[in-house]
């Protein structure tokens, strides 16, 4: 799956990823390919990436993710 990672300042993650954990408002919402269309808010979290190359790990202060046709996009703070 696509995913990119938004700020208001950067782009802080343009690519592919295997999965991905992101802080829901109520509770961890993982993502896998094929997920199910979903849009929900974000907390202040950590947002964790898992490519082929390894895992990588944002820090955000909440936002809102969409997940829709194997493309995921999160607009952090």
């Amino acid at each position: 799956m696509t995913v990119e990672i938004i700020t208001p300042d950067k782009e802080l993650f343009n690519g592919d990823a295997t999965s991905l954990v992101v802080p829901g408002s109520d509770g961890l919402l993982g993502i896998l390919n094929s997920h199910a269309p979903l849009i929900s808010s974000l907390k202040k979290g950590v947002v964790k990436l898992s490519t082929d190359s390894g895992e990588q790990t944002f820090d955000i202060k909440g936002g809102v993710v969409e997940v829709l046709n194997n493309k995921v996009m999160i607009l952090a703070e």
